[in-house]
């Protein structure tokens, strides 16, 4: 397992976060960090993802930067160049994947089904997001797409909550779940940084025990 890899499994959450103003990150990158979760999936369902990663890489040089809802070669490239160490996908894309590889640096792509995992490993794949987790099965597929690929491992993310992660993360070879809870779009505009402190707070508890 990479080392990247590695850092996530530790984690066991990643923070998938929706921001329109990129300056935001400044303050929500110190939360995070200062709250036990030094690492940030930034998606690229907004157009100040890219600005974001770089104002986070400025500002927390040692944190784990991921860019999601990454769809195409440019946007691997727009998302490294930012800053991002890690990649993910919300589907399987061998054009994406290979841009990737080229460029030096990881990408965890999206799957929900065998085809899907099998295109995967026949790349060199064996860590995928497991999207969108709940819409797809949640737990039962989760163990059932385990079963057949023995060097599988998969990161559910889509209708994680504190409810459910830790069932999630209890299954052998979930090396982590994304989540939006504690990163909530209505709070970093509304800049409440104690509650998302909190929420920060709360979420490492609860998966680390």
């Amino acid at each position: 397992m990479s080392d990247i890899k590695q850092q996530i499994k530790a984690l066991k959450i990643i923070p998938v976060i929706a921001i329109d103003n990129a300056e935001d990150i400044i303050p929500l990158g110190k939360v995070l960090v200062e709250n036990g979760l030094p690492v940030a999936e930034i998606t690229f369902r907004s157009d100040a993802a890219e600005e974001a990663i770089r104002l986070l890489r400025e500002s927390q040089p040692d944190m784990l930067i991921g860019a999601g809802t990454v769809l195409n070669r440019e946007q691997v490239i727009a998302a490294k160049e930012a800053g991002a160490t890690f990649i993910v996908s919300p589907g399987f894309n061998p054009n994406t994947v290979r841009a990737c590889q080229e460029l030096g640096i990881e990408i965890i792509p999206g799957v929900n089904n065998p085809s899907a995992v099998e295109a995967a490993l026949e790349m060199g794949l064996t860590t995928m997001k497991f999207f969108p987790a709940e819409p797809s099965g949640g737990i039962n597929m989760v163990k059932s797409l385990l079963a057949p690929y023995t060097a599988l491992e998969l990161m559910p993310t889509g209708g994680i909550k504190p409810s459910n992660i830790n069932e999630y993360l209890s299954v052998p070879r979930v090396i982590a779940c994304g989540g939006t809870w504690m990163v909530e779009k209505s709070l970093i505009e509304k800049g409440d940084w104690d509650e998302l402190a909190r929420l920060t707070r709360e979420a490492v508890a609860l998966v680390q025990g």
